[in-house]
């Protein structure tokens, strides 16, 4: 399935990186991508087996959840998640609305705050569309209005998004436009500061998150 591009501004200037962040941007971080994410597929394919079994009772309807999200060059791609609401025809909620907490079923709310719900996404890293560590990518219809009231909110597309970011291990979940800015503070950073240490420190942080069970 294809989605339109979003007409781009001119981009801004983004400060060069060290030579060892630049060697890491150019083969390393992708090579980290493949490599954990090819060790990742059999812990997904445990858990989609689990899913299958357990769903008919605790979270009737679908195992996967694929939705459209914008990605590296402000293009569209299908993120895949195992499901953790109740199933709905088409996405009612705007950009600035809360969160839709009546319909997460009691297992999802399981999945999401262990963040076993995003581990599908691991099949995007592999595609090329993700990585493992950058900016969370937001449904595609709300970034579109993102992109026209958020400052900077285009720059963070200048790398692949990630299943996990410096937003949400130092932030934590936001929603609404204001709750995006500063979101997208905490991606700039990270697309300008961008290097292994700095993927480690969020890898790290995101395990606390996990074995805490400390997600939205």
């Amino acid at each position: 399935m294809k989605y339109e591009i979003v007409e781009l501004d001119p981009p801004k200037p983004v400060a060069r990186p060290r030579r060892s962040g630049r060697a890491y941007r150019r083969w390393g971080k992708r090579t980290f991508d493949i490599v954990l994410s090819l060790l990742l597929l059999p812990v997904v394919a445990l858990f989609g087996v689990v899913l299958f079994l357990v769903n008919p009772f605790l979270n009737r309807g679908p195992v996967f959840y694929i939705q459209p999200r914008m990605g590296r060059g402000c293009r569209a791609f299908s993120a895949i998640k195992f499901r953790t609401m109740r199933p709905a025809m088409r996405v009612l909620r705007q950009a600035d609305d809360p969160l839709e907490l009546d319909r997460i079923t009691p297992l999802g709310h399981f999945l999401r705050r262990s963040r076993i719900d995003e581990l599908p996404q691991v099949v995007n890293v592999l595609r090329g569309e993700m990585s493992l560590i950058g900016p969370r990518p937001d449904y595609f219809h709300h970034a579109r209005r993102y992109m026209r009231s958020v400052p900077g909110y285009r720059r963070r597309h200048d790398v692949r998004p990630g299943i996990s970011g410096l937003a949400q291990t130092d932030l934590g979940y936001v929603d609404c436009t204001e709750g995006t800015r500063r979101k997208v503070a905490l991606d700039l950073r990270y697309v300008e500061e961008m290097s292994l240490r700095l993927d480690l420190y969020v890898f790290w942080r995101t395990l606390v998150t996990v074995f805490g069970r400390k997600g939205c």
